[in-house]
């Protein structure tokens, strides 16, 4: 439990100092759209995920894009708590993404599908 409280603070601190243009907005404005319409939703491993197939190449580059932020605030993370960069992942997703969910937002628990808040 100790443990999971440091990974979660140092990957909040991680995101407190990342600067705001690091995930560009229309990157951040085409998931946020993406997960309203239920195509992208919040994976357990702390990733984005396409809850539907998508054929749209500027959405999966979004996805892709932020995949890639949240990838090297994990790998921060873990460096810091000598843990993995999985269990920086799964930690962040347990104790900050699912408080973010929003109603009709998709997420997929650790070996379970694709459900709706």
């Amino acid at each position: 439990m100790r443990h999971d409280l440091s990974i979660t603070a140092a990957v909040l601190a991680a995101l407190a100092i990342a600067p705001a243009a690091a995930i560009a907005m229309d990157a951040k404005s085409a998931v946020d759209a993406a997960k309203a319409q239920g195509v992208v939703g919040e994976q357990a491993d702390g990733f984005l995920g396409f809850v539907k197939p998508s054929s749209d190449t500027a959405l999966k580059a979004a996805v892709q894009e932020i995949n890639d932020g949240r990838a090297g605030l994990y790998r921060q993370a873990a460096a810091k708590n000598g843990v993995s960069v999985e269990a920086a992942g799964a930690s962040a997703y347990t104790t900050i993404v699912q408080a973010k969910l929003k109603p009709g937002e998709y997420y997929k628990p650790t070996n379970g599908g694709w459900t709706k808040k």
